[in-house]
C-alpha cells in the first residue's frame, strides 16, 4: 500500500457499506485519489458475504480464521479481513 489511512468507525446504526464509503469519501478528499483497498477485522463482516463459496464455509463463518480468507466488494474498493486490523478500524488504500 502506497498511502494507508486508519479509519475508526463504530456507528452501530450504519451498515459496513456505508462505513465503508464514508472512510472511502475522505480518504478520496484528503489524498485526492481514489482508494483501491480497504481491511477489516474478521468479525466485521456479514455472514453472507459473496466470497463465501460452499456450505462448508458457510456452516463455519463465526469462526475468525474462516472470515480471514473472504474479500468483497464495497464502496468501490476491494474489502479483505484481516486479524491484525481491530474492530471498528479501517485501513484503507491503494493497492500497489
Amino acid at each position: 500500500m502506497k498511502i494507508g489511512m486508519l479509519w475508526f468507525d463504530n456507528d452501530s446504526k450504519v451498515s459496513l457499506d456505508a462505513k465503508i464509503e464514508r472512510a472511502v469519501s475522505y480518504y478520496r478528499a484528503k489524498y485526492g485519489r481514489a482508494p483501491t483497498l480497504c481491511f477489516v477485522h474478521p468479525s466485521m463482516l456479514p455472514t453472507n458475504t459473496p466470497s463465501q463459496k460452499n456450505d462448508a464455509l458457510s456452516s463455519i463463518t463465526d469462526n475468525d480464521e474462516a472470515k480471514e480468507s473472504q474479500k468483497f466488494v464495497a464502496g468501490g474498493v476491494e474489502v479483505r479481513s484481516h486479524r491484525s486490523v481491530l474492530p471498528n478500524h479501517f485501513w484503507i488504500g491503494v493497492n500497489s
